[in-house]
């Protein structure tokens, strides 16, 4: 069963004593509390513990309130900020308002209206449910607001690098939202053809087109009450986005060949790893349908970005890949972890799950040694629109060695796949539940097996 964890408010005072009152006032409400006695102090916590709101006075040195809150609006831009100011102060109240600030309490204030202030802003408990790993101060942040969204029917885009793990946060908001018993409809807009991406997305009537026997309904009507995940939404063609405007501003759907509209309710979640607004400025994706997705932004820091999650992900994917493969007794040695903690990770979750499922294969016994990882050198090209910081240092240069054991263990992963695919029948969909590979990473291997002659058909 998921636990709830709630984040604690920052409570950030010079005055001892009315720290201690406001603390007071809040444990007493059944809060969860940290204390700061000064801004260098809440910088220093807000790095490494996320927070539901801060409660902040606006007299305090060296670092005032309103330095305060502005440090925070840029280095946590979603964390909701209250500052507590004395009548002389309103004029910087104001000034604080205008920073970001959601209120502010004017002093002396009595518990409840605290506790009202505390009630209206603070961002909402957030749920580790099975497959979501926050454990770093920014993922934390990330759900707490995914959380907070997904109490509204309100569009959400999501952008981050590729393989940051935008569909678990689509996941994530769904679950989350009063649409939870409602169906999950998610489509791969760069993983379909054009010419049948259409037809995917809105559906067809009998006799719409050559092969169309019978009526089908599209993503939109399946994801009728739900959520539907447009996922890499700036792959699709311009003059599919018009029709989509269309039925995002109508929440109506028309099958293709149809002549009569049916009414939408669904929450739509796009993603992108793109630029979105320099695909704009390209003339590749449509300003208009840009604004329509954009209600919501949430940016998914890549795993570099949020070091403490990389360890308990490994965990997390080693025992589930593990257990799929029956050797639910494999851990990672010490050296192991420092490895995985040091490696740049360029490919994000989707490389980090690629590597555990390598280690189940190569692991000789039940610790997980570092050579049982291949953290091979991978060198990115900034050109290529992959991030300047994940390229991999020089000193990290494959040697002749390296290469012919990574050709080897590439040469024992592929001879396991494709035995463990002939094991069930062909089936792509049984091959990669037991392997414990997603059906999408499956296919691209098989793909790839198909282009270098090892696999035929």
């Amino acid at each position: 069963m998921a636990q709830g964890f709630g984040l604690p408010i920052l409570v950030v005072e010079d005055d001892a004593a009315l720290r201690e009152a406001v603390c007071d006032t809040l444990e007493l409400a059944g809060q969860a509390v940290v204390a700061a006695a000064g801004g260098d102090e809440a910088l220093q916590l807000l790095a490494r513990q996320a927070v539901s709101l801060v409660v902040s006075d606006v007299r305090m040195v060296p670092i005032d309130g309103i330095a305060l809150l502005k440090e925070v609006r840029t280095r946590f831009p979603h964390l909701p900020v209250v500052l507590m100011t004395a009548f002389a102060d309103v004029d910087r109240a104001v000034e604080a308002m205008r920073a970001g600030a959601c209120d502010f309490l004017l002093k002396p204030f009595e518990p409840k209206a605290l506790l009202e202030h505390v009630q209206r802003y603070r961002l909402p408990a957030v749920l580790d449910d099975d497959g979501v790993i926050a454990s770093d101060p920014l993922s934390r942040h990330l759900f707490a607001l995914a959380a907070r969204v997904a109490q509204s029917d309100t569009t959400v885009l999501l952008t981050g690098e590729s393989g940051v793990g935008k569909e678990v946060v689509a996941r994530f908001i769904h679950q989350h939202s009063a649409r939870r018993k409602g169906p999950f409809v998610a489509i791969n807009c760069a993983a379909i053809p054009d010419t049948l991406l259409e037809t995917t997305l809105f559906g067809h009537e009998k006799g719409a087109f050559s092969g169309a026997q019978q009526a089908q309904a599209g993503k939109f009507e399946q994801a009728q009450h739900g959520t539907l995940l447009l996922d890499e939404v700036t792959e699709m063609q311009l003059g599919l986005q018009a029709k989509l405007l269309r039925v995002l501003q109508e929440r109506e759907v028309e099958r293709v060949g149809g002549k009569r509209p049916i009414a939408l309710d669904i929450r739509i979640v796009a993603t992108s790893n793109r630029d979105m607004a320099d695909a704009v400025a390209k003339g590749l994706f449509r300003e208009d349908l840009f604004y329509r997705l954009n209600v919501f932004p949430l940016l998914i820091p890549a795993l570099r970005q949020r070091g403490e999650d990389i360890i308990p992900l490994a965990r997390h994917l080693l025992a589930e890949h593990g257990g799929r493969a029956a050797r639910p007794g494999l851990r990672l040695s010490a050296a192991a972890e420092a490895a995985l903690q040091s490696h740049a990770w360029p490919g994000n979750v989707r490389e980090l799950e690629n590597v555990m499922q390598r280690a189940v294969i190569l692991a000789a016994g039940d610790v997980v040694e570092v050579d049982a990882l291949h953290l091979a050198a991978i060198r990115v090209d900034p050109a290529a629109g992959q991030s300047p910081a994940a390229t991999v240092p020089a000193a990290t240069t494959v040697l002749p060695a390296e290469t012919q054991k990574g050709d080897k263990m590439r040469e024992v992963e592929r001879e396991h796949i494709l035995d463990t695919l002939a094991s069930a029948g062909g089936s792509r969909k049984l091959a990669g539940e037991r392997l414990g590979m997603p059906e999408r990473t499956l296919r691209y291997k098989l793909r790839q097996y198909r282009l270098d002659g090892f696999l035929k058909g």
